[in-house]
């Protein structure tokens, strides 16, 4: 467990610049300030501590977990929370699949994956019965993240599925026929309830939701609840909601707190203890081709998605997530000022 003084650094002067040091007989010398009183070395310390626990592993499933991510609102943070959970995941030591199922393609692109219209997508998959296989590519950076990525062809697959047999499984059938072995499959559905969500929910057993801190926060998810409860009574009995993420959450503000509480009121376990901050590198991140965690290991963006990462994993094996290292992280969080995120 870290301190806050671990992730602050050591105590810096009041006046910046270099320090005097008496060497006896009221003679001195000036010495230069240490890497991490400045900013930048604050942010490396901070990114060398973020990789350090990256690299530290957690247990692996039993077998593969897939994870739909969903919520039909629109701006929550639905794909950054699929490429930035993926890529923890992946820096944690597992073997992870990011399925684009939104034709914006925007998780492919904010992994560094080529999806212009030639590129063989999970469009493929759905509709010719293309093998999943095929269209996986690897990420760059990250090593055990791949990508099934997402074209403008997918914009059409809601309709043309709709004449073909098995239409709401199909997606299922493929990730059974993939024969790489794989630690979690996140599905990143696109903002409705259509065929391409349904298709997800059916091929998943997990669902979780990134939930906006913001006003209206829980307008409109008693339908995707609704949908959820109707797949599992037709078409997926394992279907059910494991995990509600808050995103966006900004501490300053009594709203934000106000929506937190709220959530944790409506679902109880089921939200994760440690949230999203809004951060200036989350959004920077994917205009690069990269996730947060490459972008910026050390900013409260990357630090968060590493504990919410590592929280999904704990949860999934059964291991109790202890309260205080949550709460020693998220307060960790708060002392990472903006201007090094």
């Amino acid at each position: 467990m870290r301190s806050d003084a671990n992730i602050a650094g050591p105590m810096t002067d009041p006046v910046p610049g270099p320090r005097t040091e008496s060497v006896g007989d009221g003679v001195s010398r000036e010495t230069p300030p240490p890497m991490d009183d400045t900013p930048i070395g604050r942010a490396a310390q901070l990114a060398v501590e973020a990789l350090g626990r990256a690299g530290e592993g957690l247990p692996r499933p039993d077998r593969t977990r897939v994870i739909v991510v969903a919520n039909q609102k629109g701006g929550v943070g639905k794909t950054t929370t699929t490429v930035n959970l993926a890529a923890s995941l992946a820096l944690h030591g597992a073997r992870v699949l990011v399925v684009d199922l939104d034709p914006q393609g925007n998780a492919s692109t904010a992994l560094g994956i080529d999806h212009h219209s030639d590129v063989p997508s999970i469009y493929d998959v759905l509709v010719e019965s293309r093998p999943l296989s095929e269209v996986v590519q690897p990420v760059p950076d990250v090593e055990g993240l791949f990508c099934a990525p997402a074209t403008i062809d997918l914009a059409g697959a809601e309709i043309e599925l709709v004449s073909l047999v098995a239409r709401e499984s199909r997606l299922q059938r493929a990730i059974q026929a993939y024969e790489q072995p794989l630690d979690y499959i996140l599905i990143d559905c696109p903002p409705s309830l259509g065929l391409l969500t349904v298709n997800a929910m059916v091929a998943g057993a997990e669902v979780l939701i990134p939930i906006q801190c913001e006003y209206y926060a829980l307008e409109g998810l008693g339908q995707l609840l609704r949908n959820v409860d109707l797949v599992r009574g037709h078409l997926n009995p394992d279907l059910h909601v494991s995990t509600i993420l808050l995103t966006m959450y900004d501490g300053r503000t009594r709203l934000a707190s106000q929506v937190a509480e709220e959530v944790r009121t409506h679902f109880g376990k089921e939200v994760l203890r440690t949230s999203i901050p809004r951060s200036v590198r989350i959004s920077e991140a994917p205009s690069y081709g990269q996730t947060v965690l490459t972008y910026d290991p050390g900013s409260s963006g990357s630090l968060s998605y590493l504990e919410a990462a590592r929280e999904i994993a704990l949860r999934g094996v059964g291991v109790h997530y202890e309260a205080q290292h949550a709460h020693a992280i998220q307060n960790s969080q708060q002392n990472v000022s903006e201007g090094i995120q």
